[in-house]
C-alpha cells in the first residue's frame, strides 16, 4: 500500500512471466479502484461478462431485414401514388435519404440520421469487431482473436470495409421515411426509430461497463447516437399524429416553397433606412460585446442555412465531441493510476535525473516530500491536459458556429452575383465534375477537419499549459527557481537593449522625421534619418529575430485554431486553391448557389402554382340603349335608343397580382448568376446584375 492509502506497486519486482501473457491495454485498469474495492475490481477481469437480453447480432440481425423490408415497401408505395396504373411497368426506385439540395424539409431528422452514422464510425474504428453481425470471437475481451478466422488483423480490416457501407445502409431508412411525406412513412420510421433507440438503450442499461480503452468509454460514446435516435423516436410519432389528423396534402409537394416565398417577401420589403448614423466612436465595452456576438450565429428574417451547411456543422459538432472523450479516457485514467502507483523507488530514479527537486534525502526511507512532490507534479499535467482539453473544444465549437456568419454572408453576396466578393477571381456558377465530388464530400470533410483541428490544437495549448506550469507555476509554489527566471535574469541587458531601439525609433520617427503640413505629412531630417538607419542595423537585426520568431507562434497558432473553418484559406490568397478544405467549400458553394437560388426557386415555384380561377363574367344586356352614333344602321328604326359601350372595368386584385407576379419574374431573372453568360453584351455589365441597373452600354 502506498503513504497515502492506494494501492501501489511492490517493492520487490514480480516474478517473471507473471504479467507476460496480459494485454498491455489490461493494465490500465490495475489501481482505478479504491482500496475498499475488492481486489478483482483492480483487474479487467473484475468487470463481468455481459451477456445482453438481445445481444448486438441478434439486434443487426432483426433491424437489418426489417430496414429493408421498408424501405422497399415505401418504394413500392411511391411508385403507385406517383405513377397509379403504370407502377409495375419498370422497377420501383428505392427512396432517397432526403434532399440536400433543398432549403426545407425535415432539417432535424436529417441532422439526426447523419450524427447517428457518425457515431457509429468511431464506434466502427475503435471497436475490435467491427461488423456486429459477425459471431463473437474467441478471446474478445483480451482482443486476442486468435484462433478465427474474423479475428486475424488482415480480416478486421476487411469486415471494417464492409462495416463502413453496412452502417449506411441500415440507418438510410430512418431518413428515408420522411420522404414520401405519407401517413405511411412515419409509422414505418416510428417503428424503425423505436426499435433501434430501444435496443441500444436496453444494451446500454445493461451493459455499461466495456472492457475497451476504458470501461466508460462504450457508455460515453453512445451518448450522441441515443440522443439523436431518442429525437427521431420522437419526431416522427409528432408527424404521424399531425398526419392523420390533417390528412395528406392531395396538392404536389414542392420542396421549399415556404421558405422561398418568405425569402422574395422579406427582399422585396425591404426599404432604405433614412437619418439612419454609424457611431464613429464605441465604447470599449460595446466593441467587445460587438465582438463576442460575432461567435454567435443569430438567425436573421428572410434568409436560412442550407440544409447541407447545417449537417455538416453537427456532424462536426459530433466528431468533436467523439475525439475529445477519446482523448480523454485514453490519457486520464492511465495519468492517475501513475500517480496512485508511485513508489519511492521511481521517486529516487526520477530524483536522479533531476525531474524532481531533491530534498537532501540519501536513503529511500526519508523521500516522503520528494514523492509527495512527484505526485503532485502528475496531478499537475492531469489538469494541464484537461484544461487544454476543454479550451480546445469550446475553440473549435466557437469557430464552428462563427463560420455560419461566413456562409451567410459568402451565400448572400453570390445570390447578388458578386463573385469577386468572395472568390478571388471570377467564376461561373455552375456545376462541373469537381464541383459535384466536393459537394458530396464537403459534410465529411468538415468533421474529418475538425477531428484533426482539435488534436493539434490540443497538442500545441497542451505544451503551452505544461510550459507555462512548470516554468512559472510551480517554481513560484516550491519557492524554488526557474530556468526561465534565470534566463530572464542573465539576459536582461540584451531584451532592454531591444525595447530601448525599438521605442527610440518610434520617438524619433514622431518627433524628429515625421512632419504634418495641415492635411499631409512629410518625412523631414533625411541625413539624421539615414545616419540613425545605419547605426541601428545591428540591434534591428536582432528584433528581427525576435519578430521572425513571433511570427512562427502567431502564424501556428492562428492555423491551428481555425483549421476547422473550410470557409478560410490557411494559404496565400494567390495558392488557396492548393487548400483542399477551402477548394471544396468553394466547389461547394457554387453547387449551392446554382441549383438552390432562392429567388430561382421562388419564380419556379410562382410558376408551378395552379392559377385561381376567375369569377365568371355577368351576362350582359342585350337590351342596351342604342342610338344613331353607335349603330347607325338601326338609327332610323329606334331613334330613341343609343348603344353604350360598356366601360373597361377598374383595375383589381387580378391585374395587381398579373403585375407583381411579373414584376417578380423580371427581378428573378436579373439577379441570377446562372443567367449571367446567357445574356445580350449590354446587360453583362457587373452593374446590372447589383442593386441597381445601369445605362446600358451601346
Amino acid at each position: 500500500m502506498a503513504p497515502n492509502g492506494s494501492v501501489g506497486f511492490r517493492d520487490s519486482p514480480p516474478e517473471p512471466g507473471i504479467f507476460l501473457d496480459e494485454d498491455l491495454g489490461s493494465d490500465w485498469y490495475i489501481y482505478e479502484s479504491t482500496e475498499s474495492a475488492p481486489h478483482d475490481d483492480l483487474f479487467p477481469d473484475a468487470i463481468p461478462e455481459c451477456r445482453p437480453t438481445l445481444s448486438p447480432q441478434l439486434y443487426h440481425a432483426v433491424m437489418a431485414p426489417l430496414s429493408l423490408a421498408v424501405i422497399l415497401a415505401l418504394s413500392f408505395l411511391v411508385k403507385r401514388r406517383r405513377l397509379h396504373l403504370s407502377c409495375w411497368n419498370g422497377v420501383p426506385g428505392l427512396l432517397s435519404p432526403g434532399n440536400l439540395l433543398e432549403q426545407d424539409g425535415h432539417r432535424a431528422v436529417a441532422a439526426a440520421a447523419l450524427a447517428l452514422l457518425c457515431s457509429e464510425l468511431g464506434r466502427v474504428l475503435s471497436e475490435p469487431r467491427p461488423l456486429p453481425l459477425l459471431p463473437p470471437a474467441e478471446g474478445t475481451r483480451t482482443g486476442t482473436h486468435a484462433g478465427t478466422p474474423a479475428g486475424t488483423p488482415a480480416a478486421r480490416e476487411f469486415w471494417k470495409v464492409l462495416a463502413l457501407l453496412y452502417f449506411p445502409a441500415l440507418y438510410s431508412p430512418l431518413l428515408a421515411c420522411a420522404t414520401p411525406r405519407h401517413r405511411l412513412g412515419y409509422a414505418a420510421g416510428t417503428l424503425l426509430a423505436w426499435g433501434h433507440c430501444g435496443a441500444q438503450a436496453w444494451h446500454r442499461a445493461q451493459c455499461p461497463l466495456q472492457p475497451q480503452i476504458h470501461r466508460l468509454y462504450s457508455l460515453l460514446s453512445h451518448v450522441p447516437a441515443l440522443l439523436s435516435l431518442s429525437l427521431l423516436s420522437l419526431w416522427y410519432p409528432a408527424l404521424l399524429l399531425r398526419s392523420l389528423r390533417h390528412g395528406d396534402s392531395p396538392e404536389p409537394w414542392i420542396s421549399g416553397k415556404s421558405y422561398y416565398r418568405k425569402y422574395l417577401k422579406a427582399l422585396l420589403s425591404k426599404r432604405a433606412r433614412k437619418g439612419s448614423s454609424v457611431k464613429i466612436d464605441e465604447s470599449l465595452s460595446s466593441r467587445i460585446r460587438s465582438y463576442l456576438l460575432s461567435y454567435v450565429y443569430i438567425p436573421e428574417e428572410g434568409f436560412r442555412i442550407p440544409l447541407k451547411l447545417v449537417v455538416s456543422v453537427t456532424v462536426a459538432f459530433v466528431a468533436v465531441y467523439q475525439v475529445a472523450v477519446l482523448l480523454l479516457v485514453a490519457v486520464v485514467p492511465p495519468l492517475r493510476i501513475i500517480r496512485a502507483g508511485m513508489t519511492k523507488d521511481v521517486v529516487v530514479l526520477l530524483v536522479q535525473f533531476g525531474l524532481v527537486p531533491s530534498q537532501g534525502a540519501a536513503v529511500p526511507g526519508d523521500l516522503e516530500q520528494e514523492l509527495r512532490t512527484a505526485r503532485h507534479f502528475l496531478w499537475a499535467l492531469e489538469v494541464c491536459y484537461i484544461c487544454s482539453l476543454v479550451l480546445c473544444c469550446l475553440l473549435t465549437c466557437a469557430l464552428l458556429l462563427r463560420s455560419l456568419g461566413t456562409h451567410r454572408s459568402n451565400l448572400r453576396a453570390l445570390y447578388q452575383g458578386a463573385v469577386l466578393d468572395v472568390f478571388s477571381k471570377a467564376h461561373i456558377l455552375r456545376p462541373s465534375r469537381e464541383s459535384l465530388v466536393c459537394w458530396m464530400a464537403f459534410s465529411s470533410f468538415q468533421a474529418a477537419f475538425a477531428c484533426l483541428g482539435l488534436l493539434i490544437q490540443q497538442v500545441i495549448f497542451f505544451l503551452c499549459f505544461v510550459a507555462f506550469t512548470f516554468l512559472v507555476v510551480i517554481p513560484l509554489q516550491l519557492g524554488t527557481s526557474s530556468p526561465l527566471f534565470g534566463i530572464i535574469r542573465n539576459m536582461w541587458p540584451f531584451w532592454l537593449t531591444l525595447v530601448v531601439a525599438v521605442l527610440v525609433q518610434h520617438l524619433l520617427a514622431h518627433f524628429q522625421f515625421l512632419e504634418q503640413h495641415s492635411l499631409q505629412k512629410e518625412i523631414t531630417n533625411r541625413r539624421a534619418l539615414s545616419i540613425v538607419t545605419f547605426l541601428l542595423f545591428p540591434t534591428n537585426v536582432l528584433v528581427g529575430a525576435m519578430a521572425a520568431v513571433w511570427r512562427v507562434v502567431i502564424s501556428g497558432l492562428y492555423n491551428a485554431v481555425h483549421f476547422c473553418r473550410l470557409d478560410i484559406s490557411l494559404l496565400h490568397r494567390g495558392v488557396e486553391t492548393f487548400d483542399p478544405g477551402y477548394r471544396t467549400y468553394c466547389h461547394y458553394l457554387r453547387v449551392e448557389v446554382s441549383q438552390c437560388h432562392p429567388l430561382l426557386k421562388a419564380f419556379c415555384s410562382l410558376l408551378l402554382q395552379p392559377g385561381r380561377t376567375e369569377p365568371p363574367a355577368p351576362p350582359r344586356d342585350t337590351q342596351l340603349e342604342e342610338g344613331p352614333e353607335s349603330s347607325p344602321c338601326c338609327s332610323h328604326l329606334l331613334p330613341g335608343l343609343q348603344l353604350m359601350h360598356p366601360k373597361r372595368p377598374a383595375p383589381g386584385r387580378a391585374r395587381g397580382r398579373r403585375i407583381r407576379a411579373r414584376w417578380w419574374v423580371a427581378y428573378t431573372l436579373l439577379h441570377n448568376p446562372s443567367l449571367t453568360a446567357s445574356r445580350k453584351t449590354a446587360l453583362a455589365d457587373p452593374a446590372a446584375n447589383g442593386a441597381q441597373l445601369g445605362i446600358p452600354r451601346p
